[in-house]
Order: C-alpha cells, then structure tokens, then sequence
C-alpha cells in the first residue's frame, strides 16, 4: 500500500507527518532545525527520499539542506548562489532605483526526472538551478535580465520568486512567478523567459493591464494537463487555456477573490481548491469562518467545503505555498495556517481533519505520496 509524507515549514522549524494509505493514523516528527524559519521543503519525484530544504534566519543568513532518508537524516549543502553578473537595479515603492540583492530561497522545485538537479526561486527575485544535488547553484539570467526587469517591484512579503512549475510534457518548459511581478515561461530550459500576464488587471496599477507589475500569489497545474494553468492573483482567481498566453477570470461566486493558495485535484484537471481570505488589509476568512472552496468546472461555480474546519471565531491565514494535493486514487488535499494547524482530507475535500495543532506559523507544506 502507498503511504503519504506531509511536508510541513514553519517558523521555528520543520515537521514530518506520515500516514499509510489510509490516512487516518498519522505520526509527526519535528521539529527540524528548531527555531530556524522554514520556506520550503520538497521532495524529488524521481527519488522520494531526496528531500532538499531552505532554512533562514535573519541573524545567520540563508542556509540549504539535503536528506537522501527521507528527512531522517540532514546535511548542508552549497549555500553559495553565483549570480551571472546581470547589473542594474529594479524599482522601489517610490520610484527610486534599488540595487538587486539576495534575501532569501522562497521556493524549491527538484527536476522531475534528475533526483541530482534541482531549481530555487529566491528573494530579490532570481531562479537558480543546481545540477549536482545543490552543492553549487548557478544563476539563470535570462530571468533577471529581462527587458522588464527595472519595473518589478516587492509585494508586501518582498519580491520574492515563489512559484515554479515544470512541464511533465515539455522539459524545456517552465513557468514561475514573482510578487509583484507576475507570471513567466520559458520554453528553452529557462534560458529566455516571455511574461505570460495578458488578461489580468490590477488597479492598484497605473496602467491595469501592464505587462508586468501584478502581485501573482501562486499558479498551479494538473501534470495530466499542463497547457491549463489556474492562478490566485492579489485579487482575481483566474484560468488559461494556452500555456499563460491569456487568462480569464473565473472568480464567480467566491465570497472574495483575495486569497494566496490554489492547487488542482490529482486526478481530475477541472478541479480546483482556493481559500478565500477576506482583503489584502484582514488576512483571515470571512466571517470567521476557515472555508475551502472547489469547483468542480474548472472555475466560475464553486462549492464551500467546511465539515471539519472551524466556522466560527477562526482568524487565521494560509499563506501562498501552503497547500497541496496527494497522488493517492482518492485525492488527498492538504493546508496548513498561520495558527499552527494541518488540515487534511482523504476524500478530495468533502471532509477535512486536523494532523496537527498548535505548530508554529506555517509558511508551506508540501506532500509526497510513496511507494
């Protein structure tokens, strides 16, 4: 029977919950790196043991870590990022220039194929790539030096590359996304890179429909059709049928379209789950009431999912890389909160349970489904 290894990143640390195939009897182990703040953990597709880690600490800096047991065990890796010498500088809220600087590795993301190479989305916003299971890293700067580049700016958590998606289909292609950025694709291995933001619209914005300058929150895929992208926007829930060529709104009867997670069901491509959060000023669900939301239609109608979670007096968040989905044939959807808790259903929503309270913040969570 497969069992499932639920990834979990907090603030003061990291944590392992396993679970059989049933997943109703789950085990924690944690914390790892107690104290340290924990952006992402991720696991290799090719070899499930392989588990790379990004540890900060505003006092000691950027640290990377690497598990070849399954996060039994950890060693520190290469924790020199090479920049390619792209020069210059982006823009600030004012206005005024602002020399690129290295803050931070928001996002991991393993080659789907090469358990050994693996991709890091950092802060100021930058993608590296390391061939050689993240002892050296090494800059791709066709990102960083695009033509757009001086007109990106930080969101309210920085500029921040926090989004990378790899094309099953495609190893040539890519996408990420950036805060307050936007979206981008490559379609030669993340040598060159296309903004891919038509269709969306930001009034914050003096021009709404820039080409660059939307605040992305996350993108999400289903692998089984990668050509459709669904994305939660500053504001706006939206979906493309084109590689990110065009998005179109598909917000419908949400009670807000504010919110930082989206991901898609592991089996079918027109499901898709967000969490509603009230404004970008009020990080918490409306009413109090912690909803997840699933349309079944690949947007427009959308259904709350609430057995199980609290509808009353909950004022927490869930932050952008703090949801994901199982491969398991009855799709388990996993989130974690700002107020320590993981919830996880077995049966693609419809129920939901909490594997774990009272943890620290949680910044993401990511899942792993095992042989």
């Amino acid at each position: 029977m497969s069992s499932v290894r639920v990834l979990v990143e907090t603030r003061k640390g990291a944590f392992i919950i396993e679970a059989d195939g049933k997943r109703s009897n789950w085990t924690i182990s944690g914390p790892h790196f107690g104290g340290w703040e924990m952006y992402h953990l991720k696991g290799s597709l090719a070899d499930p043991n392989r588990i790379y880690a990004s540890q900060s600490s505003s006092w000691f800096g950027q640290t990377m870590q690497r598990s070849s047991d399954g996060g039994r065990t950890w060693e520190t890796v290469g924790n020199k990022f090479v920049y390619d010498g792209v020069p210059g500088t982006h823009q600030w809220y004012d206005g005024t220039p602002h020399p690129w600087e290295f803050k931070r590795v928001w996002h991991l993301e393993p080659s789907l194929t090469d358990p050994a190479t693996v991709y890091a989305g950092v802060e100021d916003a930058a993608l590296f790539r390391s061939s050689d299971a993240g002892h050296t890293w090494t800059e791709l700067a066709g990102l960083r030096g695009h033509g757009t580049g001086p007109k990106w700016q930080p969101g309210a958590g920085g500029m921040c590359l926090h989004t990378i998606l790899l094309d099953p289909t495609n190893p040539q292609r890519m996408y990420i996304a950036i805060s307050a950025a936007g979206a981008f694709r490559s379609d030669d291995g993340g040598a060159n890179w296309k903004p891919i933001n038509q269709g969306l619209h930001s009034q914050f914005l003096p021009d709404p429909t820039a080409e660059v300058g939307h605040c992305v929150h996350r993108i999400a895929m289903s692998r089984a059709r990668p050509n459709v992208l669904f994305m939660q926007k500053h504001w706006d829930v939206l979906r493309s049928d084109n590689s990110g060529d065009s998005w179109q709104e598909v917000s419908g009867n949400l009670p807000t379209d504010f919110g930082f997670v989206i991901d898609v069901h592991a089996h079918e491509p027109d499901t898709i789950y967000v969490i509603p959060i009230k404004s970008e000023s009020e990080h918490y669900p409306p009413d109090g009431k912690l909803r997840v939301y699933r349309s079944r239609s690949g947007g427009n109608e959308w259904e709350p999912l609430t057995k199980g979670l609290p509808q009353e007096n909950c004022y927490v968040n869930v932050l952008r890389d703090a949801m994901a989905v199982d491969s398991l044939d009855s799709c388990g959807v996993y989130f974690g909160t700002t107020g320590g808790q993981v919830y996880a259903s077995a049966d693609a929503g419809d129920s939901w349970t909490a594997i774990a309270r009272d943890l620290p913040a949680v910044l993401s969570v990511e899942v792993q489904t095992l042989p």
